[in-house]
């Protein structure tokens, strides 16, 4: 930790800007506080753009999101582990507030990716949750007219017993397993990028 030159440092950040922009790895091209702040507007900026991401933490959101973008069904649902082998290490407090001074860029990112992932996720069930409501609305009115064929397959031919609704408490057991808190993320609104980005492919 005592490098200044340690390329661990502020290392995600680094992975996701354009680096082309504060001169690559030349420090002396732009002031250090400058370059860290368009590093970290670059990083946001290519996560925003980004049409899929996910977080270790949020496994069955994540499997939610990447099936639901690409189309694609896994076989089986991710697991949603809560403890890891760093969670063993041992650190005192001075040792733990100098690793997060030494990667704020990195800390910062995580909170914009975390709101940004949990912004996307309540979207993306809304709008399935809308998709199953106008379908159930279509199949009643056809019931009431006296047509028995629906145009939609049952959800028991795709290999699936249960209707959205009824996966409510499932969905609320997610979250608990996953750790994540949602009660914020859902009060907001999608990014305009993502919202455009699903609009057009839906």
């Amino acid at each position: 930790m005592d490098c200044p030159y340690n390329l661990a440092n502020n290392r995600q950040v680094r992975m996701l800007a354009d680096l082309s922009l504060v001169g690559c790895y030349n420090m002396s091209t732009v002031p250090e506080k400058k370059r860290a702040q368009l590093l970290l507007e670059s990083a946001k900026k290519n996560l925003r753009d980004m049409a899929f991401f996910g977080l270790t933490e949020y496994q069955r959101k994540t499997q939610f999101l990447f099936e639901r973008t690409f189309r694609l069904r896994f076989i089986r649902p991710f697991m949603q582990y809560n403890s890891t082998r760093a969670a063993g290490v041992d650190l005192d407090n001075a040792t733990v507030q100098r690793i997060e001074e030494l990667n704020e860029l990195d800390m910062e990112l995580y909170d914009y990716a975390r709101d940004l992932f949990q912004q996307r996720y309540q979207y993306t069930r809304q709008q399935e949750r809308r998709q199953q409501r106008l379908k159930n609305h279509l199949q009643q009115s056809r019931q009431g007219l006296g047509l028995g064929v629906s145009l939609w397959p049952s959800r028991s031919r795709q290999g699936s017993g249960s209707t959205l609704d009824d996966r409510g408490g499932e969905e609320e057991r997610e979250e608990a397993e996953e750790g994540g808190r949602t009660e914020e993320a859902g009060s907001r609104l999608p990014t305009e990028d993502y919202m455009n980005q699903i609009i057009n492919r839906w």
